[in-house]
């Protein structure tokens, strides 16, 4: 029987992090992170072990928002290529994802250029969403740029992170009420070659047919409408997964 998810994050997990943090900063107070944590991470499910480690690390620094980006980019470790490894080599640094989910928002410049970091060695789509949420119009012109960028993991990023419906998040209706902006990052990433970023488009789809059918058709149409590719018909196919005939 595999571990579960959650079990990841315990006692050894929290001493490894300080230790990774300690190595590079003066600035980080272990014996208070450990204080907050250590007593109750592995009584905690999954999501809540997350928020506390997030919400500790906000209490065990001293220095600013900036500063503490900066010392977790110098923990980040070396860039993962292809969109698999997330859950096997980057899985220790969702908490502080979570960091910047909860904290971010009011520093959009330093939290979207980290977030651009974490995903070439983790994901970052939940700390983003704050991000697009707050400032739709900036955030979405990163996104197109994103989704030509030359990391693929990059370029997922700027489809997962507009899901209407991700996993384990709020909803986002930033896809229905800029549509036209989500419409052009999709059709960027419509042909890729990359599965996980075939799969984040798909799954793209399939939310916007819970929500709002009519775009739905509208971007299917308009593809099958062009020269398809091979790449694009599954896509669709995958996206369309959940459409009731007749």
């Amino acid at each position: 029987m595999g571990i579960k998810v959650k079990d990841y994050y315990n006692v050894p997990y929290l001493e490894e992090l300080a230790d990774k943090i300690s190595a590079v900063t003066k600035d980080f107070n272990k014996e208070k992170f450990f204080e907050l944590t250590k007593s109750s991470i592995e009584d905690l499910e999954f999501n809540q072990r997350q928020e506390l480690v997030a919400k500790a690390l906000y209490k065990a620094f001293d220095v600013e928002y900036k500063d503490i980006i900066d010392i977790f980019t110098k923990i980040l470790g070396d860039e993962l290529r292809g969109n698999s490894g997330a859950f096997t080599e980057g899985w220790w640094l969702w908490p502080i994802g979570k960091y910047v989910e909860l904290y971010g928002d009011e520093y959009f410049d330093v939290s979207i250029a980290f977030s651009k970091e974490l995903t070439k060695r983790f994901t970052s789509e939940y700390c983003m969403r704050p991000l697009i949420n707050k400032n739709p119009d900036k955030a979405l012109k990163i996104l197109r740029d994103w989704s030509k960028d030359s990391h693929e993991r990059v370029r997922r990023l700027s489809s997962e992170c507009l899901r209407i419906r991700l996993p384990w998040a709020k909803k986002l209706f930033t896809a229905l009420e800029y549509f036209d902006e989500y419409f052009e990052i999709l059709n960027n990433l419509k042909d890729d070659r990359d599965k996980y970023i075939q799969k984040s488009v798909a799954n793209n789809l399939n939310d916007l047919y819970k929500e709002d059918p009519d775009k739905f058709y509208f971007i299917i149409n308009k593809w099958k409408s062009d020269n398809i590719s091979k790449e694009c018909e599954w896509v669709i196919k995958h996206g369309s997964r959940n459409v009731k005939e007749g």
